[in-house]
């Protein structure tokens, strides 16, 4: 009964794997850490359970005296403030990060496409099923966003997805 049961579930695991969404979510060449650290308003994202209902989502970055990157999450759910606090950890790939919330599990955050000047970024992990759009600023210009969300379709994103986060 349990080969059984163990060998329905390991089917489940291999039939769901087969039809994941194919996405590039290659990070960047290179990422300056540095310039990174800081505010990062939420414009966009695919739903999931963590974030469900918030708006006013804002991200701050900063470096700790550990070397980890300190990440600050506020939002707004149903009118009262909600935050989580989290860390960050570089890798050998510069715009590839690991980013934890719970405990020691950590989670692919990978920078996708950013601006020359670090104005905004297009986000991703390591599956199909995250995709942010962050600013430094709570608006981005519509030639913006259509060059954002055209990079996004073309890495094979489904950009009808996207919750488009309250920032006013």
């Amino acid at each position: 009964m349990k080969k059984t049961f163990f060998a329905s579930m390991i089917a489940l695991l291999f039939a769901g794997c087969g039809n994941a969404q194919k996405v590039d979510n290659t990070p960047i060449a290179a990422l300056d850490l540095n310039k990174y650290l800081g505010d990062w308003y939420e414009i966009a994202r695919y739903d999931h359970s963590f974030e469900r209902g918030l708006d006013y989502c804002k991200a701050n970055y900063a470096l700790s005296a550990d070397g980890k990157i300190a990440v600050a999450n506020t939002g707004i759910k149903e009118g009262k403030p909600k935050t989580s606090s989290g860390k960050a950890k570089t890798t050998d790939t510069p715009a590839l990060l690991r980013v934890s919330f719970f405990g020691p599990f950590y989670s692919d955050y990978r920078v996708m496409l950013l601006d020359a000047d670090y104005q905004w970024a297009l986000v991703g992990s390591g599956s199909a099923k995250y995709l942010w759009i962050l600013s430094r600023t709570p608006e981005l210009p519509k030639e913006t966003l259509d060059a954002i969300l055209a990079e996004a379709q073309r890495r094979g994103y489904d950009t009808t997805k996207l919750i488009w986060v309250k920032q006013k």
